[in-house]
């Protein structure tokens, strides 16, 4: 397979996964401020949010005060905002476009109509009437577009790098939820209301609240919020899942390619075997906002690695 195209075949999945992600922050967001407005007269909810986007540093540049209403259009429309869900739409059908042939007819048509609907969007779409209908829709068509790969592609080079980017994008996000919310799981284990809003807004991030309940069958906990979003393997989002599939796609590519490897299926599987052997009484005592923010730092590394491994021509 050409670098062009696996590059093309790992953006596809990587910028599908984001809107998704940024779609349910959004939700989330949303109904945190409605519920802590009156003692979130700062916003942080939505300075968190731009946080957990990579997006701080670009809306800093716009030069427009932090309310819900810019953040929202920031995060859901703005052009010059790579990460934002238009942008991540436009940029995922460019490169489904390159590699057309590589898709199936399923994946090409989750792409494209997407792409085609996002296009008739006007400024009504992200007002608050309509917004809760609109990112609903992304949420479906990122589900409709993970299943389309999962169900119809041949289990061969395409299928793994479309994979590889959804799980490095998706265990960037995980842990992004986490660090920006760290401080709400580093407390006592009654909270107040503020904070038993807070952990449910890290769950609901990730759609684990359901899936957080049926494990522990207790009420919310910050330590076992930590775990299920870290260590706990049966939930697809969380970050052991996640390196786990990153780790047996680098390894079937590594196969398919003679069994050549590098610096990227190292730092995969010690990134996996941190977290498979991990413990979160461990991880809690020697600070959990210091381990997330390295695993931060090392899924960069990790995606540069690939990135100049395999995708640069």
């Amino acid at each position: 397979m050409l670098s062009r195209t696996a590059d093309s075949l790992y953006w596809l999945g990587r910028y599908m996964e984001r809107a998704g992600n940024n779609a349910r922050g959004l939700q989330v967001t949303l109904r945190m401020a409605s519920l802590t407005g009156a003692v979130d007269r700062r916003n942080n909810a939505w300075r968190a949010l731009l946080t957990v986007s990579g997006a701080a540093p670009g809306f800093a540049t716009t030069g427009q005060e932090l309310t819900q209403d810019a953040v929202v259009r920031y995060l859901a429309a703005e052009a010059k905002n790579p990460s934002s869900i238009r942008s991540c739409i436009e940029a995922a059908r460019s490169n489904a476009r390159a590699v057309r042939t590589a898709l199936t007819v399923d994946m090409w048509e989750a792409v494209n109509e997407t792409w085609s609907e996002s296009r008739r969007s006007t400024d009504d779409t992200f007002t608050p009437d309509h917004l809760p209908a609109f990112l609903d829709w992304v949420k479906s068509r990122t589900v409709l577009f993970n299943g389309a790969y999962a169900d119809t592609m041949l289990r061969d080079e395409a299928w793994s790098f479309v994979r590889l980017g959804t799980m490095v994008e998706r265990a960037d996000n995980t842990a992004r939820v986490l660090d920006v919310h760290h401080h709400a799981l580093m407390g006592a284990e009654e909270g107040g209301t503020l904070a038993h809003f807070q952990w449910q807004a890290i769950l609901r991030s990730v759609s684990a609240l359901r899936a957080y309940h049926w494990v522990y069958h207790a009420r919310l906990d910050p330590q076992r919020i930590a775990e299920l979003l870290i260590l706990r393997p049966e939930l697809p989002r969380s970050m052991v899942a996640c390196y786990a599939r990153i780790e047996e796609t680098l390894d079937g590519i590594a196969t398919l390619h003679g069994g050549r490897r590098g610096e990227a299926h190292r730092l995969a599987g010690e990134m996996h075997a941190r977290l498979r052997f991990g413990r979160i009484g461990d991880i809690m005592e020697g600070g959990l906002h210091e381990f997330l923010t390295a695993t931060v730092n090392r899924n960069l590394e990790l995606g540069r690695q690939i990135q100049g491994f395999y995708l640069q021509a």
